[in-house]
C-alpha cells in the first residue's frame, strides 16, 4: 500500500490547483481523476461555455457595426468552427494543468473510500494522512414526465452543430441564461422557462430584470412563474403558470435546472455524512467532513458552486492562507452580470442604514464611446460607517468592475477610502467613483 501525505479525489479546480501547491510545499500528493484533468469547469463548463460566449459577443458586435460607420453586408456564423476553437483551447489548458502537476502522482482511475484513511482505485489501495474530496458535480435532471427527451449542458457542449429550434430552456439561472445568450446570437429561436417570478433567483432583482429585458430586446423569450409538467416525445413542453396551462412546441429542450454532486463510493464506510440536499456536509470554516482527516471542497459540498470558490475552499481545507468571505460571481451573457458582497436587502438585516447608490452606464464616457450605455452599477454601502458592502453590475465588463469591488470589500474600505484612489479617465472604473 502506497502512503501519501495528501490524497485528492478529483482533478478539477478544487483538486489540481491545491495539489500542485501542496507538492511544491513539500507534501507527497496523489491525485485521482477518472476523466480528464480540469474537471467540469475546463472540459464541460466554464471554459468551453465562455469560448462560445466570446463567439456570440463577436457576432453581436459585428451586427452593430453600422452604428460606428462600418458597413457589413452579411454575417456568417459557423458554430462548428467556434466549437472547434473551444476544443483547441480546452486541450491547450489541459496540457498546462498536466505540466503544473509534475510533482504530483496523477492516477487516471476512479477512487473510492475504504475508511481508515484509505482509498482504492483499480484494485490498488492507497493511504493518506489527509483526504480531500473534490469530485465536482453533474447536470441535474428535470423532475417531470418525459425528462428523458431533454438534453443537458454536457450534451449541448459536446455537439458541433446548433440544436434544432425552437429551443426551450428550462431554468433561468446562470447556465440557462448563458446558453440562451449564445444560441440567440447564433440565430436560434430561444425561450426560457423559469419557475420563479424572476430569472437568476438570489441575484439583485433589479439587475436580474435589466438583464432579462436586454435579452428580450435581442429576441429571447421568457415565461416566468412556469412549472414545466411534461415533455412530449415530439419535444412539446407542457407547463402551467398563474394564467393556466399551456404548451410550447420546441425542437430541442435544454434542462438547465442546476447541478448535483458527484459522490465517490464508500462515503458510508468512511463515516462521511451528507446534508439534507445530498451534498457532503462540511464545516464551512474548515471544509472538514464528519470523518476525521477527510475534507470536501467545491461543488461536492454545495456551499458555492463556482470554480474559483472550489479552489479557495481546497486551500482552506489543506491549511493554506485563504479568505472565503468575499467571492464574486459572474453571468457571462451579453451583457454581463456580475455581483459580489451583499444586496441592499440583505445588507439592511445587518446594517439598518445600508443604502444602494446607482450609476447608469449612460453617465460614463467610455461606455458611451464603446456603444455600451445601457448598463447599471449598484454600490451598496453602510450609511453610518460608509463601509462598502456590495457591488452589483449589469453591463459591459461587469466582471472587471466587480473584481475591483471585491478587493475593496475584502479590505474593509469605505466610500471615502475609495474616493481617494485615482482612476483612469476615460474608463468604466469611473462608474465606481461616480457611485460614491
Amino acid at each position: 500500500m502506497k502512503h501519501y501525505n495528501i490524497v485528492i479525489i478529483g482533478g478539477g479546480p478544487g483538486g489540481y490547483e491545491v495539489a500542485a501547491r501542496a507538492a511544491v510545499a513539500g507534501s507527497s500528493v496523489a491525485l485521482f481523476e477518472k476523466d480528464y484533468l480540469g474537471g467540469t469547469c475546463l472540459n464541460r463548463g466554464c471554459i468551453p461555455t465562455k469560448c462560445m460566449c466570446a463567439a456570440a459577443a463577436r457576432i453581436l458586435d459585428i451586427g452593430s457595426a453600422g452604428e460606428f460607420g462600418i458597413g457589413v453586408s452579411e454575417v456568417k456564423a459557423d458554430y462548428g468552427q467556434a466549437k472547434r476553437r473551444a476544443d483547441g483551447i480546452v486541450a491547450d489548458l489541459r496540457a498546462d494543468i498536466s505540466a503544473s502537476l509534475a510533482g504530483v502522482e496523477v492516477i487516471n482511475a476512479e477512487a473510492s473510500l475504504k475508511g481508515g484513511g484509505v482509498v482504492e482505485a483499480a484494485g490498488t489501495e492507497y493511504s493518506a494522512d489527509t483526504i480531500l474530496i473534490a469530485s465536482g458535480s453533474r447536470p441535474a435532471q428535470l423532475r417531470c414526465a418525459g425528462a428523458e427527451y431533454a438534453i443537458d449542458s454536457d450534451m449541448l457542449l459536446a455537439s458541433e452543430s446548433l440544436p434544432a429550434g425552437p429551443v426551450a430552456i428550462v431554468g433561468g439561472g446562470v447556465i440557462g441564461l448563458e446558453f440562451a445568450s449564445v444560441l440567440n446570437a447564433f440565430g436560434v429561436d430561444v425561450t426560457v422557462f423559469e419557475y420563479c417570478k424572476e430569472v437568476l433567483p438570489g441575484v439583485d432583482a433589479e439587475l436580474a430584470k435589466r438583464l432579462r429585458t436586454s435579452l428580450s430586446r435581442r429576441g429571447v423569450g421568457f415565461v416566468l412563474g412556469a412549472a414545466v409538467e411534461e415533455i412530449g416525445a415530439d419535444r412539446t413542453v407542457s407547463y402551467s403558470t398563474r394564467k393556466g396551462k399551456d404548451t410550447f412546441a420546441a425542437g430541442t429542450v435544454l434542462a438547465a435546472v442546476g447541478r448535483r454532486p458527484v459522490l465517490p463510493q464508500g462515503l458510508d464506510a468512511a463515516g462521511v455524512r451528507l446534508d439534507g440536499r445530498g451534498f457532503i456536509a462540511v464545516d464551512p470554516a474548515t471544509m472538514a467532513t464528519s470523518a476525521p482527516g477527510i475534507y470536501a471542497a467545491g461543488d461536492v459540498n454545495g456551499l458555492c458552486m463556482l470554480a474559483h470558490a472550489a479552489s479557495a475552499q481546497a486551500k482552506v481545507a489543506l491549511g493554506f492562507s485563504q479568505s472565503l468571505s468575499v467571492v464574486p460571481a459572474v453571468v457571462f451573457t451579453e451583457p454581463e452580470l456580475a455581483t459580489v458582497g451583499l444586496t441592499v436587502e440583505a445588507a439592511r438585516e445587518l446594517y439598518p442604514q445600508a443604502m444602494a447608490r446607482k450609476v447608469p452606464y449612460a453617465a460614463n464616457g467610455k461606455a458611451l464611446a464603446e456603444g455600451h450605455g445601457s448598463g447599471l452599477l449598484k454600490l451598496v454601502c453602510d450609511g453610518d460607517s460608509g463601509r462598502i458592502l456590495g457591488c452589483h453590475v449589469v453591463g459591459s465588463h461587469a466582471a472587471d468592475l466587480v473584481a475591483e469591488a471585491a478587493v475593496v470589500i475584502a479590505a474593509g474600505m469605505t466610500c471615502g477610502d475609495l474616493a481617494r484612489v485615482v482612476h483612469a479617465h476615460p474608463s468604466l472604473s469611473e462608474l465606481l467613483l461616480a457611485a460614491l
